[in-house]
């Protein structure tokens, strides 16, 4: 199916580092029992890192300059800033950003390449603000990184914009375009009351 067909796309050294990231995962949940916490937690980093990516290549839609509505591709990392915080869900993002970078690298200069990627995607573990509250919480980090692509867009992409039109008008409306779809999916994934269940037991066995 034609959805599917960006998962072809994925380069080698990609599907390495994905697979490192399984068998990391793997690795550490045979750690020592007295590094049960830390273990946890990189285990699943790991895989919401992996998982998020291969889901980000379902597109249901692309946009020619950029952004795309995938399958609820954020929810993995959504979930790991649910589960440990703010904090690591933002280091989570920025390195979910990194491997974003290195697979589909758009360079117009290294501050754009800053913002776009570690600092947009690094946002999305604001999520972990709203502890209580997964939707809440996406919402949040579904602003913070449209905060930094808006940015992004206003300063390194305004050429883009329609002679007349306001440039910060046209990078918000641009990055809603793809971006609020995306985020409505994850929204409406968390809603599900057996996707509620299942987020509940993995707080319990990291409890």
């Amino acid at each position: 199916m034609q959805i599917f067909s960006g998962l072809l796309k994925i380069k080698p050294l990609v599907w390495a580092i994905l697979g490192a990231l399984v068998l990391l995962s793997v690795y550490l949940t045979k750690s020592p029992k007295e590094k049960k916490f830390d273990t946890r937690k990189l285990t699943m980093a790991s895989l919401c890192i992996a998982l998020s990516f291969v889901l980000s290549y379902i597109k249901i839609f692309k946009l020619p300059q950029g952004g795309s509505i995938t399958l609820g591709s954020l929810v993995p990392l959504f979930i790991f800033a649910y589960i440990y915080g703010a904090r690591d869900g933002i280091l989570v993002g920025a390195v979910y950003g990194i491997l974003q970078f290195i697979q589909e690298p758009y360079i117009v200069h290294w501050a754009q390449v800053l913002i776009d990627y570690p600092l947009a995607f690094g946002a999305l573990g604001l999520a972990g603000l709203s502890r209580k509250n997964m939707p809440l919480g996406m919402i949040i980090g579904g602003t913070g990184r449209l905060f930094f692509h808006v940015v992004s867009g206003v300063i390194f992409f305004g050429s883009y914009a329609p002679e007349g039109q306001n440039v910060l008008v046209y990078s918000l409306v641009y990055n809603l375009t793809y971006l609020l779809p995306d985020l409505i999916v994850c929204i409406i994934i968390a809603f599900i009351p057996q996707f509620k269940n299942a987020i509940n037991k993995i707080i319990a066995q990291n409890a």
